[in-house]
């Protein structure tokens, strides 16, 4: 066991500013004594100035800076609220033992503020260095922090150190009145035009709780400035694509930064070079030239110039406008064409690339590829315009076609007629001619009416309105269609619509007179089996006369056509009878 009075106190407290500040005073009395008093004091300087006396449950406190933000616990630590970083000094704890004398003991207090997030400021724009002259690539501030912060920059993420004409980094310190710190570090460093893509960033390094901490800013690139080295000069879209009527770009690059000036020219007879600068953008390099054409093809060049140090580039191109020139059909033979000929059709064009060949017909339907189309056995239907349609595969989009006609000379054809036509007499109808022919033919009718022509390619059609005559119905009509090449007729037969309804009568009539004679034999077989009509030694009965029992049937079928049921009613062996023999009789044969 000790002999003597001990102070025990830890030897740092660290609290972050705003926060409240715990200080513990632990001390051993010998023989469990107790302690007369206990002072808490803090160093000014060199000057200690007392704080507080703790006398049993008495708290005597002074009246300093503090007064206010300090608390005793029951343990006898010392707690200090809303510390500020002027409380980072150090406290000290004495006890007063009676007896057992007086022991003391100290800490100190630490304070800090974290620093925000450090703010990088890239330069507006660095220059490739000359090994003389360093230029500033950025600076880096961090503000209100305690104690002081370290700041480091980093390249890529590789730290730099400071190196005789490649690397500097400068660095001022203040302190607010706030008693915070505010670092600032500017980093200048040798750059050349591979550092344009580089990425550069700053870390702020401080202390907290006995470890070292850091926090990094974002990353930053530096505009970078160099003369041009190369350039490039190219078709848009693609040379080999390009076709007549599109628009198309000359788009001149150079690696340099900033670009420099452009200039475009093309090349013309005797090597001179026309200037185009005019219509090109001569900052950034783009020479546009609209709905192109086959003089559109040439050689191309773009000059480059840079300011600073009178660097002049330069860069050709080739610009191959593709077309499709001079198409042209051939018809052999040329001659009028007939019904039944044969003719073979030709397409030829002229372009830089190769081309492919489709027919079409009017209607826009393929019907054969290659530059031959072949028609065999020639009608007025297959006259038609035929087109002739040229692609360059290789060039998406250039294509051009070519028409011809193919016209079958020959006379009139009729191909429809309204006839035979079921009509009324006095009542309006439309008769129809319609023909096919070439040249074009004219319809002529042999009656009176209001005609209406329409015309289809080499169709024509003839709509005859007339009101119907005892005369027209009697002759019919006639249609004539002509040309130059011959005439062509035909006739239209009127059928009266009565002559069909008399002849349905009559022959219905005939079928129910016929049914009318089947049934009434049935029934008198029917009867006779039943025994109701006797049958004499001839084998048959009058069934006509007037004496006839009432149990003799008698069946009178008359017809107003006598002449034609007469017809229809002969004798076994062929002959015509009598009408007035033929009405009311019926022999009836019974079995012996």
């Amino acid at each position: 066991a000790a002999s003597k009075l001990e102070v025990s106190m830890p030897a740092v407290v660290e609290v972050e500013s705003g926060g409240t500040a715990r200080i513990e005073c632990n001390f051993y009395i010998p023989g469990n004594g107790s302690y007369a008093y206990i002072n808490w004091s803090y160093m000014d300087r060199n000057n200690r100035v007392r704080l507080c006396r703790i006398m049993g449950s008495e708290i005597l406190e002074e009246n300093t800076d503090y007064k206010g933000r300090l608390s005793v616990g029951e343990d006898k630590a010392l707690s200090i609220s809303r510390v500020t970083v002027q409380d980072a000094r150090t406290f000290l704890c004495q006890v007063e033992a009676g007896s057992h004398g007086m022991g003391e003991n100290h800490t100190e207090l630490h304070v800090y503020t974290v620093p925000g997030s450090p703010l990088p400021s890239p330069h507006g724009g660095t220059p490739c260095s000359r090994l003389s002259l360093l230029p500033q690539i950025a600076q880096c501030v961090s503000r209100n922090s305690f104690p002081p912060p370290n700041i480091t920059w980093h390249k890529n993420g590789e730290q730099l150190q400071p190196e005789e004409k490649m690397v500097k980094i400068p660095a001022t310190l203040t302190r607010e009145s706030s008693g915070l710190y505010t670092v600032s570090s500017t980093l200048f460093a040798h750059v050349t035009r591979e550092d344009r893509y580089s990425l550069y960033h700053c870390t702020v390094h401080y202390w907290l709780r006995g470890q070292r901490r850091a926090v990094d800013s974002r990353q930053v690139n530096v505009t970078v400035f160099y003369p041009a080295q190369h350039v490039k000069l190219q078709v848009m879209p693609s040379s080999a694509l390009v076709k007549e009527g599109d628009d198309v770009k000359l788009v001149c690059e150079a690696d340099g930064n900033p670009a420099p000036v452009f200039s475009f020219y093309k090349r013309e007879l005797e090597d001179s070079w026309q200037d185009l600068t005019s219509l090109a953008d001569t900052n950034s390099g783009v020479l546009n030239l609209h709905d192109v054409n086959k003089s559109s093809s040439g050689l191309y060049r773009c000059q480059t110039l840079d300011l600073d140090d009178m660097r002049q580039l330069e860069k050709d191109v080739e610009l191959v406008v593709n077309y499709i020139e001079g198409v042209h059909v051939k018809m052999e033979p040329s001659s009028p064409l007939q019904e039944g000929d044969n003719v073979r059709l030709s397409c030829n064009a002229h372009s830089p690339v190769a081309l492919d060949y489709q027919w079409r017909d009017e209607k826009g339907r393929k019907v054969a590829e290659g530059n031959q189309l072949f028609l065999s056995n020639l009608t007025f239907e297959t006259s038609s315009n035929f087109s002739c349609k040229v692609i360059a595969p290789s060039v998406p989009g250039l294509e051009q076609s070519k028409q011809v006609a193919v016209a079958v000379q020959g006379k009139p054809r009729i191909v429809a007629i309204s006839s035979p036509l079921y009509v009324r007499q006095d009542e309006v109808v439309n008769l129809t001619c319609k023909a096919i022919a070439f040249p074009r033919p004219s319809v002529h009718w042999n009656v009176n009416g209001t005609a209406h022509e329409y015309v289809e390619n080499q169709h024509i059609a003839s709509n005859l309105t007339v009101r119907v005559s005892h005369d027209l119905l009697r002759a019919g009509a006639m249609c004539r269609v002509s040309n130059a090449l011959g005439v062509s007729e035909k006739h239209i037969q009127l059928l009266d619509q009565k002559t069909p309804e008399s002849k349905g009568v009559i022959i219905v009539a005939i079928i129910v007179c016929i049914l009318v004679v089947a049934v009434l034999g049935s029934v008198i077989y029917f009867l006779h089996k039943k025994g109701k009509i006797p049958c004499g030694r001839a084998g048959k009965q009058d069934i006509t006369k007037p004496e006839a029992r009432k149990d003799k049937i008698v069946v009178e079928v008359k017809s107003d056509k006598l002449s034609e049921e007469a017809g229809l009613l002969q004798g076994a062996n062929g002959e015509k009878r009598p009408a007035a023999d033929q009405v009311g009789q019926s022999i009836v044969h019974c079995p012996s």
